[in-house]
């Protein structure tokens, strides 16, 4: 196994060379996003691959392993961290050049591209089959789209917006979609989790877009922050990260109303309370879920920042091409499923429209040890790298427009 150095090295804003507009890189930022996609790529193949996925809450405080909690758990980091990078991107861009029209122009083409991938190569890719799963990509497109509208206003406004919308979406749950009519579908889409009946055929809304909008304009006001020299950055994300993290655990102590639908409660055992305090609601992301792991994500970045040495390097070439990776891991997680799957007997018909429709997979008792999916991970990550490196070199050299939209 490669081992990273633990070496630091003196870090500025420019320490990763240049964007493709030409503006410094901050290389934490990339290595970050590159952590949470390999975490990401870790959370779907144990979908595709463990045998509990189709029948079980791996966050299920009955279950009885906790690896398996915590494999689920940490991949919380994930979509919150993407979001929020994605709002502290787009102020980088402001602030290194790109004018308000030509940013808001940007960001609508970016984010009805993202949903339109959303509907089609992500939604099929899980699936193999056609439906409509609104997650991370189309959270991510409808806050490009909202903040395109929001550009106007100071940076400090925006700041607020975020925190506002944060903290007081969880009261949309009292609004019942059908007082909205003939907009019903529309606003379960960006207020409500679940299932939902459209003309288009079923669909799955993971990510309600206006809490994850929240998380974005929040890493927008935020934007300054990464800005700065590194000593100050690393003071002032460390700060805000012990803010984030302070107020969730004085809160969750207690419980607070309307911080998480999902109550702490002391268990038979130390271990289980203990997750059981960490047991926050991602569907959709309460207070207490946003408050953690940008924490802990800020905390990360910190701990990021200056280092150096072969797994660094290869997280950042996973974090400077994001939206590559993810539209890959999906299809080659899936496809090695079906390759497995068909050598212990299961019919790769079964892994079509799975999503849909798992009781083919579970008659047919597919599925690996948690083992044997980290395994997979492995595999997937081992086979991801190299494109992900071609891709990167491809964007270094080129300054092609459409290699923006990747």
């Amino acid at each position: 196994m490669i081992q990273a150095s633990t070496e630091r090295q003196p870090s500025t804003t420019n320490d990763e060379g240049l964007t493709r507009t030409g503006s410094p890189r901050v290389g934490t930022i990339d290595a970050l996003r590159g952590l949470v996609l390999v975490l990401m790529v870790l959370d779907h193949v144990r979908d595709f691959f463990h045998r509990g996925a189709l029948i079980a809450d791996p966050l299920a405080l009955d279950s009885g392993d906790p690896l398996l909690f915590m494999t689920r758990w940490v991949t919380h980091l994930c979509a919150p961290t993407f979001v929020f990078l994605s709002g502290v991107s787009i102020w980088l861009q402001h602030a290194n050049g790109k004018s308000v029209a030509e940013l808001r122009r940007f960001l609508l083409a970016r984010g009805i591209w993202l949903i339109l991938l959303e509907l089609t190569i992500v939604g099929v890719g899980f699936n193999f089959g056609w439906w409509i799963f609104l997650q991370v990509i189309w959270a991510i497109g409808a806050g490009m789209i909202a903040l395109a509208g929001l550009l106007w206003l100071p940076r400090m406004l925006i700041l607020l917006l975020g925190i506002g919308i944060l903290v007081l979406h969880p009261l949309m749950g009292a609004i019942p979609a059908e007082a909205f009519g003939d907009w019903s579908i529309a606003w379960r889409a960006f207020a409500v989790f679940g299932p939902v009946a459209t003309p288009a055929g079923f669909a799955l809304v993971a990510y309600p877009a206006i809490p994850w909008i929240g998380i974005m304009l929040f890493g927008y006001g935020l934007g300054p922050l990464f800005n700065k020299p590194a000593g100050r950055r690393n003071r002032d994300v460390l700060a805000i990260a012990c803010v984030l993290l302070a107020g969730f655990f004085l809160l969750r102590w207690f419980n607070v109303p309307g911080l998480d639908p999902r109550a702490w409660s002391r268990q038979p055992e130390a271990l289980w309370t203990v997750l059981s305090f960490l047991n926050v609601s991602k569907y959709p992301p309460s207070p207490a879920y946003v408050a953690l792991m940008l924490g802990l994500s800020l905390l990360v970045f910190r701990g990021l920042e200056g280092r150096s040495g072969a797994v660094v390097g290869v997280l950042r070439t996973f974090g400077r091409t994001p939206l590559f990776t993810y539209l890959l891991h999906i299809w080659l997680a899936h496809g090695l499923a079906v390759l497995a799957g068909a050598t212990m007997g299961v019919p790769v018909a079964a892994f079509a429209n799975w999503i849909v429709d798992p009781s083919r997979l579970i008659e047919a008792g597919w599925g690996l040890s948690l083992a044997g999916a980290y395994l997979f991970w492995a595999i997937t990550l081992a086979l991801l790298y190299p494109l992900s490196r071609w891709f990167d070199h491809v964007k270094r050299t080129r300054r092609d427009r459409w290699l923006g939209y990747l």
